[in-house]
């Protein structure tokens, strides 16, 4: 009998021990990042409204991503249109990320390049793919398309017209 308590004793320290032993614990655990491709934009073509002509009312002449050409009040086009072309930039990055676009908010100043004071505002920039929606880089990249509203004064002097400072399309990963 002192055999079986004794043999009792010793497990139930053992047991004991081990109770004191369970009330901690430890794991591990790896750490790991994944760097992307960083979101690029680059100007493949210039915005082109193309020829217009004007009269003593004023209108707008809009260009559409798609590079389609209308106009409202006293701007009419020709048969010789000139260059005409929605502003074009090339997306890149991560393979089928979504991005979020950015156009210029305030008028852009289009100056007569030889009539100091001579000038036309370009604004209402629209894009494909849309503001609203953004872009997706399937296949790490996308084509993205800029119009905008021309707004011709009456009578606007004739001439060529252009930035003196480009303007801005921002792009950012969602």
């Amino acid at each position: 009998m002192k055999k079986v308590l004794s043999l009792l004793a010793i497990v139930s320290v053992i047991f004991a021990g081990k109770a004191v032993a369970q009330t901690s614990a430890t794991a591990t655990a790896n750490a790991s990042a994944t760097v992307i491709t960083p979101i690029a934009i680059a100007k493949t073509l210039d915005l082109n409204f193309g020829v217009l002509a004007s009269s003593p009312i004023p209108g707008t002449l809009k260009i559409s991503p798609a590079g389609v050409r209308t106009t409202t009040g006293g701007v009419s086009t020709l048969s010789t249109t000139g260059t005409v072309t929605p502003a074009i930039f090339s997306v890149t990055g991560e393979n089928n990320f979504t991005y979020a676009i950015t156009l210029p908010l305030i008028p852009v100043v289009l100056n007569h390049t030889t009539l100091p004071g001579a000038f036309m505002l370009a604004t209402n920039f629209t894009s494909s793919p849309a503001v609203i929606t953004g872009g997706v880089l399937t296949g790490g990249s996308q084509a993205l398309n800029v119009g905008a509203t021309l707004f011709v004064g009456p009578n606007q002097p004739h001439g060529l017209y252009t930035t003196n400072i480009p303007f801005p399309v921002t792009v950012n990963y969602n």
